[in-house]
């Protein structure tokens, strides 16, 4: 390639990237560094943190906290190389359309399918568990709570960008402050020692109850998939690119927090948790949070808990909302989806594509009514795989990405994920042990069985759209 070629394709880069800064997509660049700063840390905390933490408690011991530093480094390697990609070129549909760039077609359309359909199952699920926190204060029928959340944030997602970006703010910032709150209670208990819990609240309790691996190093290694479970969605900061008021000032710094953030919030909060309540008080199903607000003779922990957790629920449903209706859009402007997804309203969201996601989020109200026991159960267990899908994505696309960089053939990203494209490696070896992990794994098996039939699903469609349209198995050049 001549020198020439280069700068030429170079310009084109730098061009279409001034694009997406005026909103190039046609969408309206409405969230502020505060917002984003807000959206990254929400993204990292979620229900897995709040209730799932009490099963990986009973199963590792405190080894757990480990578990949580090693999963949270790969989060951290897989932001940066999402981080990388997004400063070489910032768009809203970035998993979908960085994978039609450097994998292919095929691969931008089934990323982009499978990304729209994790958020439409979250969705499902965190309303369901939305409605099933409710009837601890009210009794109400769960699939009528469910169909008044799913309705109120399609309504906020369809007014503006911005408002969006105020939930997940507002949103975050409950999560956060009950975590710092737990943090500094603990703290007081394990230095002053008020309350019940002060006379028995000691550090040692990492290693004095059966020791750091109580259940061996196999039991640790287990819980990884639930760890990992926990982070889904902190890659939601990637989609919002398209519509950052200063993406490339504002990205690299949420992105840079995800080791203090994942070191405050996961981590401390458990090394706190666990050093004020021994680990063999925590049971599968218990909230370490509720636990350790009893331990502590504090009758309110309960209620303060399922509020926090509510809030979560809704903040992930809320992200769902955002993000299908932009994956939507992106499959549609590649001719990869229904052209009408493309509509946006004048506040530059995507009307079709919210509307259609919001509507199959509604199956999520009928399960409560049908099955208001056990409706979580049944939609959770392909969340898991298929969010991870967007992580191998992002590495694979990060690591083709460096390779055309340093021959000259794409433009250096401002952004470069350090130690890559080694440590994308590493990363994608650990998200591979997981998923054996989840194989060996009688009870999250079930992850694994939806994932042939919808890769069948997804290659019998392309087959079909690859003929009636073959612009959708084109490659476009950037």
């Amino acid at each position: 390639m001549t020198s020439s070629q280069v700068d030429q394709l170079r310009d084109g880069n730098e061009a279409a990237r001034a694009t997406d800064s005026e909103g190039g997509e046609g969408y309206q660049r409405g969230l502020g560094s505060r917002q984003i700063q807000m959206i990254a840390i929400g993204g990292a905390i979620g229900t897995g943190l709040f209730l799932g933490a009490g099963k990986g408690i009973s199963k590792a011991g405190p080894s757990l906290i480990l578990a949580y530093a090693i999963a949270g480094l790969v989060i951290f390697l897989i932001m940066r190389a999402l981080g990388e990609l997004l400063m070489y070129r910032p768009v809203s549909g970035s998993f979908s359309e960085y994978a039609r760039e450097f994998i292919g077609p095929f691969a931008g359309f089934v990323t982009g399918w499978t990304y729209w359909l994790f958020w439409v199952v979250t969705g499902i699920t965190e309303v369901t568990a939305a409605a099933e926190y409710m009837t601890y204060w009210f009794d109400f029928p769960q699939w009528a709570s469910a169909l008044i959340f799913t309705i109120v944030l399609y309504a906020a997602n369809l007014i503006s960008v911005k408002l969006f970006g105020e939930l997940e703010f507002w949103f975050s910032m409950v999560k956060v402050t009950a975590i710092i709150g737990m943090i500094l209670i603990c703290a007081g208990i394990l230095t002053i020692g008020f309350s019940d819990a002060g006379k028995t609240a000691s550090v040692s309790h990492l290693w004095n109850d059966g020791g750091f691996f109580p259940h061996g190093v196999g039991s640790t290694l287990m819980t990884l998939q639930m760890v990992m479970f926990a982070f889904l969605a902190v890659e939601l900061v990637g989609v919002t690119a398209g519509e950052s008021k200063d993406p490339k000032k504002v990205l690299p710094k949420a992105i840079n927090t995800v080791p203090w953030r994942i070191a405050v919030f996961y981590v401390g909060a458990l090394i706190m948790i666990l050093s004020v309540v021994p680990w063999t008080s925590f049971h599968p199903g218990v909230s370490p949070f509720v636990a350790a607000f009893q331990k502590m003779g504090l009758a309110a922990g309960a209620g303060i808990v399922n509020f926090v957790v509510l809030t979560a629920a809704l903040s992930s449903c809320n992200s769902g909302m955002y993000s299908t209706g932009r994956m939507l859009r992106d499959l549609a402007l590649n001719s990869q989806g229904p052209r009408f997804f493309t509509k946006l309203t004048r506040s530059g969201t995507p009307l079709a594509g919210t509307t259609f996601s919001a509507a199959l989020m509604l199956v999520g109200v009928w399960i409560n009514y049908q099955w208001p026991g056990k409706a979580f159960d049944y939609v959770v267990s392909f969340a898991t795989i298929s969010g991870m899908w967007a992580w191998i994505v992002i590495l694979v696309c990060q690591i083709r990405y460096r390779a055309k960089a340093n021959r000259g053939l794409l433009p250096q990203s401002e952004f470069r994920a350090p130690g890559a494209p080694y440590t994308s490696i590493f990363a994608l070896a650990f998200i591979v042990m997981v998923i054996v992990l989840m194989g060996i794994d009688k009870d999250a098996r079930v992850s694994l069985y939806c994932a042939p039939l919808w890769a069948a699903i997804l290659g019998v469609s392309y087959w079909v759209l690859r003929r009636r349209n073959p612009e959708a198995a084109a490659f476009r050049k950037r």
